[in-house]
């Protein structure tokens, strides 16, 4: 009877694995001990549980992976949740144009398959992995193997007699570096980082904990680890800040500095009370990320030149608006360091300081003890500098003296809250500013946004559709010639698509007709058209610029642009409604 050449024992003899005397040796074993032949050979002593795996998988004729080898990101983990990776003896490891590639140590049937497409709602892909490696990868990402984090962290519950009895004794107790809850926060910490994380959010829910990494603008969630351990976490997180983990009413500030890998990084904590427990988010302040030079934030040629002739003017306000995250310290701080030399004196005035530049001179504002913007700016003027940096406008008070110092010759840097430039205007005259101070001491106001770029491993050519190109105000024939590129994932980007992000900037450099508009406190409807006249491009029509460059995607674009876009267009609307 000739041999079957897809039986396990064939295949791994083929492959150089077994002599075929091995193999008669381990056949006439199994009539006995009635084993699967693989589980007798890796008992025998003559192959691995890896080599009978790949075995399998030549059998099976699918693709062997090396887990060990791979970093799964936390976006595709989110895709398959724990109970099935868990029920089923899974995990993902890719994902693109719809599909989610899975790894598992048996072949998957053909009920299995269908389950998980429907459970999934997407079609599945599988490939094969050592089995050892795949309860390790389990353990790593879900912790389902038997030393799983949740597992070691029981120990800390049951040593530690009450964590809210006693402050010394929870830090004692907590500072010890084999204490559980350190490792797991410690763990917490460091992944955050190697994702390229820019903010941890601890977020108690009413049966869960939540654990979200801020990647690129964008939250993604992590493995939550168990309810009961909230309070340790919390508390644990606290004694790091230097807060007070008895205080549970108010909210609270605090910094952590850490040595990570190879370098140091600091971090800003915020504590917020919620309905279910103190809300912790930690802003990761990595010093390496602000060393950026003016070339690298984004600027469009032209938008480039002006920004380096404004910023190098004597005096005048320099404003940037957008919302918290859109990249204005950043920008700002570029600034400082194309003007900081050994014969410029700068100031800064930030509330908090997030990062220590070398040769400026920075306070941070501490209103518990009076230190506020107004009260420092007042004797930074008593300093003689020549460039001031003011973290935030946000009353008269620091309005009046930011103007005051811009008109007796220093160069202020500042930023605002509104969405747009010519909305800055609006906003300081309702402040209570003078209209004719505005005219006469603004010399340009940039409002900003950070969109994330497309990874070059795996951006791929895209046709849009006419809705799309009008999403972005852009027609057919704008894109003859050129190559709009779609967001698809892959191992480099941690199947986002996206990796970092850069600029969109709608710069308004101030003239004579602005400085009219400005002094008759005209409506910013009118601002806007008249610096649309004067070369001003719109957020819109920058991140138009860098689709077309195949920098980032039209669904990027319109995801930061487009609630710019409606809330100015709906006073339109809505006097149109009225005629």
């Amino acid at each position: 009877m000739p041999e079957d050449k897809n039986l396990i024992g064939q295949i791994l003899v083929r492959q150089g694995v077994i002599t075929k005397a091995q193999l008669t040796e381990a056949l006439t074993k199994q009539k006995t001990e009635k084993a699967k032949i693989g589980e007798l050979l890796i008992r025998m002593g003559l192959v691995t549980q890896r080599e009978i795996t790949q075995a399998l998988a030549a059998q099976a004729g699918i693709n062997f992976v090396d887990l060990e080898s791979l970093t799964i990101s936390p976006a595709l983990l989110e895709s398959v949740p724990q109970a099935i990776a868990k029920k089923h003896n899974l995990i993902p490891i890719e994902k693109s144009n719809g599909r989610i590639v899975v790894a598992s140590a048996e072949p998957l049937d053909f009920n299995t398959l269908d389950n998980l497409r429907f459970i999934l709602n997407c079609e599945i892909d599988y490939v094969l992995a050592g089995r050892e490696a795949l309860q390790a990868a389990l353990t790593r990402y879900y912790g389902t193997a038997d030393e799983s984090v949740d597992t070691l962290l029981s120990e800390f519950t049951d040593t530690m007699s009450d964590v809210k009895q006693s402050v010394a004794a929870s830090a004692a107790q907590e500072d010890s570096d084999d204490a559980p809850i350190v490792r797991l926060v410690h763990l917490i910490i460091t992944e955050a980082i190697k994702a390229r994380a820019s903010d941890i959010h601890v977020e108690p829910m009413k049966d869960r904990l939540r654990i979200r990494y801020r990647i690129d603008g964008v939250c993604h969630e992590m493995e939550n680890p168990p309810k009961r351990l909230q309070g340790a976490i919390i508390s644990r997180l606290k004694i790091m800040s230097g807060m007070d983990i008895a205080e549970k009413r108010k909210p609270q500030d605090g910094r952590i500095q850490l040595h990570v890998g190879n370098k140091d990084i600091d971090f800003r904590a915020s504590a917020l009370p919620g309905s279910h427990g103190a809300s912790f988010v930690l802003r990761i302040l990595d010093k390496e990320s602000v060393k950026i030079n003016l070339e690298e934030l984004g600027f469009d040629a032209e938008d480039h030149t002006r920004f380096r002739r404004i910023i190098k003017r004597p005096n005048g306000i320099f404003l940037v608006t957008g919302p918290t995250g859109s990249g204005k310290t950043t920008t700002l701080y570029a600034a400082l360091n194309a003007l900081n030399r050994p014969d410029v004196k700068i100031i800064t005035a930030e509330d908090p300081v997030e990062y220590n530049l070398a040769g400026i001179n920075q306070v941070e504002v501490e209103a518990k003890i009076g230190r506020t913007f107004g009260i420092i700016l007042r004797s930074i003027l008593r300093q003689a500098p020549n460039i001031i940096l003011v973290g935030e406008i946000r009353d008269r008070e620091t309005a009046e003296i930011a103007i005051q110092a811009a008109l007796t010759g220093h160069l202020v840097f500042s930023t605002l809250h509104t969405n747009d430039a010519p909305s800055a205007i609006t906003r300081l005259i309702d402040m209570g500013v003078p209209s004719y101070l505005c005219a006469s001491s603004i010399q340009a106001i940039m409002a900003q946004r950070l969109a994330r770029v497309l990874c070059k491993e795996c951006k791929t050519p895209h046709e849009p559709e006419l809705s799309q190109l009008r999403a972005v105000s852009l027609k057919p024939e704008d894109v003859v010639g050129k190559q709009i590129y779609k967001a698809v994932g892959c191992k480099a980007c941690s199947q986002t698509g996206f990796r970092g992000r850069m600029g969109i900037f709608e710069l308004m450099e101030m003239n004579s007709a602005l400085r009219d508009l400005a002094f008759h406190k005209a409506p910013v409807s009118d601002v806007r058209r008249q610096a649309r006249a004067s070369g001003m491009v719109t957020l819109q029509e920058d991140g138009a610029r860098k689709i077309l460059r195949g920098v980032t995607t039209i669904e990027e674009v319109t995801r930061i642009t487009q609630r710019e876009q409606e809330q100015r267009s709906a006073p339109l609307e809505d006097a149109a409604s009225k005629v």
